[in-house]
């Protein structure tokens, strides 16, 4: 058996994925799996999509149920609820349904990343996520901005770790143009993204205004990738919920659409060069509003 993942929320995952096959194996239902173990089709449904977590006697009683007999997989199987069941670093704060993603992310060994209107969250500078938390409406208090500040910088160590995340992000130009915060925030934001693309593991694109029409004009989303055994999902997240899209007809869908984003795309050179430009704008606007202090 391969050794677990490192994210609690990974080894729910990757147990919910054993157990979904092996009652695939059997040919039985989420509804009639629900009605031996005496509980409900939703905590099944649950527990295989890794929403909720296993405890040691659910594994005990589905194996029993799928007869799995070899004790090397029974027990790893047992690992797998016990260690998902540990906490992670990002269960401190109370993130409610992002925490999920934060867990995924954190067990991530690359992904795909396409935004509309804002920096990925990986590549902001704390300046620029404090200005986007404190847009919430309603309102989060100035200690809790500061704790999601927190949650995004230390988000970010995944692309310095070892072995590092890898990132490949494609952005509108409008995430570029929009003054979020004053052209200050926007000037060093743009330095970070510039310092932040020369890592070996991130690449950053720019989709132009002039490229015009592409099939993402109406969406954002990244696309967590896992490796096997553990399948990859693409998360879409809105104002009132988040979406994880699991299906396999449906990743391939997204996974299509990103690499025309990435063909409709300037080469990663030539988006450096635009954000350059972009960046020496707001330099000039942010010395310019000095001069009229």
């Amino acid at each position: 058996m391969p050794e677990p993942a490192s994210s609690p929320t990974l080894r729910r995952r990757e147990l919910g994925t054993r157990l979904r096959e092996l009652r695939l194996e059997r040919g039985l239902t989420v509804e009639q799996v629900a009605e031996q173990l005496l509980c409900s089709a939703s905590k099944v449904s649950r527990m295989e999509t890794g929403h909720r977590g296993a405890t040691a006697r659910d594994v005990r009683d589905l194996c029993a149920l799928y007869e799995v007999t070899d004790p090397v997989e029974r027990d790893y199987l047992t690992r797998l609820a016990r260690e998902g069941k540990e906490q992670g670093w990002w269960q401190n704060f109370d993130l409610g349904n992002m925490s999920t993603f934060v867990g995924l992310e954190d067990a991530a060994i690359a992904t795909k990343y396409y935004q509309t209107s804002i920096i990925p969250g990986l590549l902001q500078t704390a300046d620029y996520a404090r200005v986007m938390h404190s847009t919430r409406i309603p309102p989060f208090t100035p200690e809790r901005v500061d704790e999601l500040v927190e949650v995004r910088l230390k988000r970010q160590h995944l692309l310095t770790r070892e072995p590092a995340l890898q990132l490949q992000a494609v952005v509108d130009e409008a995430v570029l143009q929009r003054a979020t915060g004053g052209p200050r925030v926007m000037e060093a934001q743009l330095a970070h993204l510039i310092e932040a693309s020369s890592l070996p593991n991130v690449v950053l694109q720019i989709i132009p205004f002039k490229a015009g029409a592409h099939p993402a004009m109406d969406s954002a989303f990244r696309i967590l990738e896992f490796g096997d055994p553990v399948p990859d999902v693409v998360y879409v997240e809105g104002l009132v919920g988040n979406i994880y899209v699991e299906k396999a007809q449906d990743l391939e869908m997204y996974r299509g659409v990103f690499d025309r984003l990435v063909e409709q795309a300037l080469d990663p050179q030539d988006s450096i060069d635009l954000i350059r430009k972009i960046r020496a704008q707001y330099l000039h606007a942010a010395d310019h509003d000095v001069s009229n202090t």
